[in-house]
């Protein structure tokens, strides 16, 4: 009979630890309409995962050798070997995104750069504070805001939290309704963020949309091939969009396929959320250091619109930065 009782007799305080991080995920993701798509499978994951003995994930057992797990095969095929779930992603993402405000004016590029800053801040502090290079740098990315392309670098960087990065890029995405107007508020006057701007976009022809993402494939490509995988895919799915003539798949690229890589990528990160890796210090200041990567983004954008504003007649609102 002990048999019965073997795996409540093996579950560890970090274990229990892990089933109220499960719990609270899923808490979010349902009463808070957070992210409910990643959190809820990564909740849920985190307890399967962390159950004694658990057939989710890969282990050995006594007299009968390795026994595979269905959450470690999915996180070893569809993450870990190619990092084919972030990447085919990036097709629904693509189809979601219309470059045509971007392309009827371009300086708006400038700011995008500027909040960039948030990702080298960030990775500076984590190298400071004693990360490795690769895991500040996949810290860092979380100031990205966006959560696929976290967890897409921390896994080809081979960063061994790609289980806490994912949870804070995804939790500081859904607080950026918080985060943010403290920071603006903290460095803009009453006046500034009071500034009326005219919005007059120039129209832009198909045939600039289909072209935009095969110049950007051939130039991101050349400049850095390593980014193509990523780049590209992202990139053929705003082609999908743009074409006019696969309205379908690109409807297809936006719902079901986001859906079905998300619910995935969701319960398969979960793997990396075991309670003896993700329970310790070194997560908690992950957890801080995604904050300061969101708020250092922010910062840099909106002085970057305020240092525009000295040589602009007509004024920008800080806030477009942000």
């Amino acid at each position: 009979m002990d048999f019965l009782i073997a795996g409540v007799m093996s579950i560890t305080l970090k274990q229990v630890v892990m089933y109220l991080i499960g719990v609270l995920l899923i808490y979010i993701a349902i009463k808070k309409k957070v992210e409910p798509a990643l959190l809820l499978p990564m909740g849920f994951g985190a307890i399967l995962i962390n159950i004694p003995l658990s057939g989710a994930v890969t282990q050995t057992m006594a007299n009968i050798g390795e026994v595979n797990g269905i959450l470690s095969w999915l996180f070893e095929i569809g993450i870990e070997a190619s990092e084919a779930m972030p990447l085919l992603l990036f097709i629904g993402i693509g189809a979601m995104i219309d470059f045509g405000p971007l392309l009827s004016n371009p300086k708006l590029i400038l700011f995008g750069a500027a909040a960039q800053w948030g990702i080298f801040a960030t990775i500076t502090v984590a190298a400071l504070c004693g990360f490795p290079m690769i895991d500040a740098a996949s810290i860092g990315i979380i100031g990205a805001a966006d959560g696929p392309t976290a967890i897409l670098v921390s896994q080809v960087l081979k960063s061994k939290y790609v289980g806490p990065i994912a949870v804070a890029a995804y939790s500081y995405m859904a607080l950026v309704p918080i985060i943010q107007p403290i920071v603006i508020k903290a460095i803009t006057t009453k006046k500034e963020r009071l500034i009326r701007m005219e919005y007059n976009p120039a129209g832009v022809s198909q045939r600039a949309k289909i072209i935009f993402p095969i110049a950007v494939t051939f130039i991101a490509g050349l400049i850095a091939p390593a980014s193509v995988a990523l780049v590209g895919l992202l990139m053929f799915g705003n082609l999908i969009k743009e074409c006019g003539v696969l309205s379908s798949l690109s409807e297809t690229a936006q719902t079901t396929l986001v859906n079905l890589i998300t619910l995935l990528l969701g319960i398969s990160i979960a793997t990396t959320m075991r309670a003896e890796d993700f329970v310790n210090l070194q997560t908690l200041m992950i957890m801080l250091l995604g904050l300061l990567a969101f708020v250092f983004d922010t910062f840099a954008g909106v002085m970057f619109a305020k240092f525009l504003n000295l040589f602009s007649k007509k004024k920008i609102n800080p806030m477009v930065g942000a």
